[in-house]
């Protein structure tokens, strides 16, 4: 963010921020005078982190004030502050309460006693089910809506999942997904994300370990996908919503089962008149007691009722009413004998006030993958210009048949998706159902193609067919954009991999996860990698693409060598070897190779990894790819250096240096000089090794690559070490530990042991 940019932000920000700018000082020069990085001074002025006990005393030199001055600028007053601030940090994920909730007293008050008597009895785990009854009876309304309200009670923030159980997509989210999304809202950076699923949970629940928080389980399917979200640790409270009973839970989790029916009469007049205002309700009191009937004291069709009355507000509630009981008789019931059987009369109700645009727009959104869904792809998914695809969806969203649930992207309820589905295929025909989901993957696509050459400018390029007419394709405008483009939409890609692969777009199946790598992996998302180039490579299989099938399977092995499957990685590596040497693609050929080195250095077989560079290294050679061949060099030259031989290991990566230099390739010129400085140092060069080291943090620093500065630092501390200047060494060890706490390594816990004494260096 810009400097200045905290001006808007808390007081204790805007007070450290000022005080910084009345020194003369920007962010970047007060974080070069401490030894790190900007964006540690950006999360001290919002109040995100505090600086470390052994950086106050020279931030409050910097900033010219006394010990104590500097803590008021950090937290005013002073405990109860700091409180405060972990408070500020601690994730508030509920959604928003619904509007217009009626009714539930007994349910509410029998949640309440629930935690009252856990409270009583001492701390513990509450599992809470609120089950039973149908889709759209208000699970999720009164868990929201009560979780709001004891929302105090918990100190350390609220986690929240929809876990899909019942979407009508068929794909619930899995568990390892929902611990995932929690691990991000608990500020467990990337590169701390354990790479096995059973690592990520036991993170979770360490995590929770000693905490006070309510956890939102919402939409579960079965017992299966929530009892490993369900933490260790005493005072957190989870609250499960589902259609299902699951009574496996209370026999062997002691659950709290809540069965939750339709609302009472009396209950859905209350809603109805909360929704239209008293004064149009006591109007007509026998209109508004028929539509309750009619929508069967359902909740979300008493919801959409009331949205089609609140839209035409100079009709007569009567008229409505008939008109609505004309539309039940010629409709279907969702299920025979079930309490919303006139849910789908409702929704048709609704539906038919709308214009033939808005109408048609609710159809086709039915065809989305969900979970939401952004201007841009409805857009494309209806072949409208955005402006107007905007303006029918505000429609949509003013008739409550779906909700923007934050600014610019839109979802509805699972029962109003599965209508809108079926209307699609009832109404649209075969050929504009095919064209409307082209558009919209060609919308993910092309403009995940885009983001992710933001993100790795190096990659193995695809050949994409051109976008169909009427697809909206985006382009973000630099590295922050794209990355903030694949979080808004990671999950949506996600599903519309799946729904590319099931509705016969196999060209879209295997592309998505090759532009999602560059997003997927960097970012630990290594479970979900690995799923995705799966599809890929059995898509591009069907496709009988030998190009795709190579790509798709390079990938996949790439993406098993992460997960630490070396087996797995060595048969995809393989058969992707062969396929582009029947191509005679060399770079694809060189890149594999690449990737067979990596897996060889990780098993510790340093003269295979040696012979794999040595081969990607000539083929990128034979090409002219400069800058890969740069990496090839400094590969080569590292493996030289595993293996004893320093002359040869020097050589390599000094001409990858000078390669750097002509490519302007900072990020490998940091990894040669950081080679550079392991081969000086393994040959008692202690005053060379560090001049190389701290070449390496000088580009690591211009690159923002700050795990890469971090692990420079290490190394000239184990120097300083060496070279009995204990002090030094200490000094740039604790410049390292203030990097890695800041983004929540593991690899903090082995420097911390080098300042205590306890490691060799």
């Amino acid at each position: 963010m810009p400097d200045g940019a905290e001006a808007n932000g808390p007081v204790k920000r805007g007070r450290l921020a000022q005080r910084r700018k009345a020194v003369g000082l920007t962010q970047e020069q007060l974080a070069e005078q401490l030894g790190v990085d900007r964006t540690t001074v950006v999360r001290w002025e919002r109040g995100q982190t505090q600086p470390l006990p052994w950086l106050r005393p020279k931030l409050a030199k910097a900033l010219g004030v006394s010990p104590d001055r500097l803590e008021e600028l950090l937290a005013p007053g002073g405990a109860q502050a700091s409180q405060a601030g972990r408070a500020s940090a601690a994730p508030r994920q509920l959604p928003a309460a619904v509007i217009g909730f009626a009714g539930r007293a007994a349910e509410l008050a029998a949640l309440t006693g629930m935690l009252d008597e856990a409270d009583t009895a001492g701390p513990g785990t509450v599992v809470i089910s609120a089950i039973g009854g149908t889709a759209g009876v208000g699970k999720t309304a009164l868990a929201l809506h009560w979780a709001h309200q004891v929302a105090h009670r918990f100190a350390d923030g609220q986690l929240y999942v929809n876990l899909r159980g019942f979407d009508p997509s068929g794909i619930p989210a899995t568990s390892a997904e929902a611990i995932r999304g929690f691990l991000d809202a608990l500020g467990v950076l990337s590169e701390r994300v354990p790479r096995s699923a059973e690592a990520q949970a036991g993170l979770y629940r360490s995590m929770l370990a000693g905490r006070q928080m309510l956890i939102v389980l919402d939409n579960a399917r079965d017992e299966q996908q929530v009892r490993q979200l369900l933490p260790a640790s005493l005072g957190c409270l989870v609250l499960v919503t589902s259609r299902s009973q699951l009574s496996g839970l209370a026999a062997a989790d002691g659950a709290r089962l809540l069965t939750l029916d339709v609302l009472s009469h009396s209950e859905a007049v209350q809603l109805l008149t909360d929704r239209l205002g008293t004064v149009r309700a006591a109007a007509e009191p026998a209109a508004v007691d028929r539509i309750a009937r009619l929508c069967a004291c359902l909740p979300l069709a008493l919801a959409v009722a009331a949205g089609r009355a609140a839209a035409s507000p100079g009709f007569q509630l009567a008229a409505l009413a008939d008109e609505f009981a004309e539309s039940a008789g010629r409709l279907d019931a969702l299920e025979a004998g079930d309490p919303a059987s006139s849910v789908r009369a409702v929704f048709s109700w609704s539906t038919g006030q709308l214009g033939d645009e808005p109408a048609r727009m609710f159809r086709l959104l039915g065809l989305h993958p969900g979970p939401d869904v952004s201007v841009p792809a409805a857009a494309s998914l209806a072949d409208r210009p955005e402006p107007q695809a905007r303006s029918l969806l505000r429609q949509l969203a003013a008739a409550h048949l779906i909700s923007e649930h934050v600014p610019g992207r839109y979802t509805f309820h699972d029962l109003l998706r599965a209508y809108a589905a079926d209307q699609a295929q009832h109404i649209c025909s075969r050929a504009e159902r095919e064209a409307a989901i082209g558009r919209v993957l060609d919308h993910y696509l092309h403009t995940a193609a885009s983001a992710a050459i933001k993100l790795n400018p190096a990659r193995e390029p695809a050949a994409l067919a051109a976008p169909r007419p009427g697809a909206v394709t985006s382009q973000p405008a630099d590295y922050a954009e794209a990355v903030a483009w694949f979080e808004a939409e990671h999950q949506v890609l996600l599903a519309a991999v799946s729904l590319a692969a099931r509705s016969g777009f196999d060209s879209h199946a295997w592309q998505l996860p090759w532009a999602m790598e560059a997003f997927l992996e960097p970012r630990g998302h290594w479970l979900q990698n690995v799923s995705v180039q799966r599809t890929a490579l059995a898509a591009a299989t069907r496709l009988r693409d030998v190009s795709a099938q190579a790509i798709a399977g390079r990938i996949l092995g790439n993406a098993c060598t992460v997960l630490g499957d070396h087996d797995q990685a060595r048969r995809y590596y393989a058969s992707s070897l062969a396929l582009y040497q029947r191509l005679g693609n060399r770079l694809g050929e060189a890149k594999t190779q690449q990737g067979l080195g990596v897996l060889a250095e990780r098993e510790g077989r340093y003269a295979d990894a040696l012979g794999h560079g040595e081969e990607a290294l000539r083929l990128f050679q034979a090409i002219g790819d400069k800058a890969a061949e740069a990496v090839a060099l400094n590969n080569v030259g590292f493996s030289y250096g595993l293996l004893g031989d320093y002359q040869q290991a020097s050589a390599f990566c000094r001409r990858s240096l000078t390669l750097c230099a002509e490519a302007g390739y900072q990020w490998v010129e940091g990894n040669a000089w950081d080679s550079l400085g392991y081969i000086e140092r393994r040959q008692g060069n202690l005053a060379a090794a560090a001049t190389c080291y701290e070449h390496a943090l000088s580009l690591y620093r211009e690159a923002g690559d700050r795990f890469c500065a971090a692990v420079a630092l290490i190394h000239l501390g184990d120097i300083d070490e060496m070279a009995g200047e204990p002090t030094q060494g200490r000094d740039a060890w604790q410049q390292a530990l203030a990097i890695l706490d800041d983004i929540q390594h593991p690899a903090a816990d082995s420097v911390r042991a080098k300042l205590a004494g306890t490691s060799d260096p």
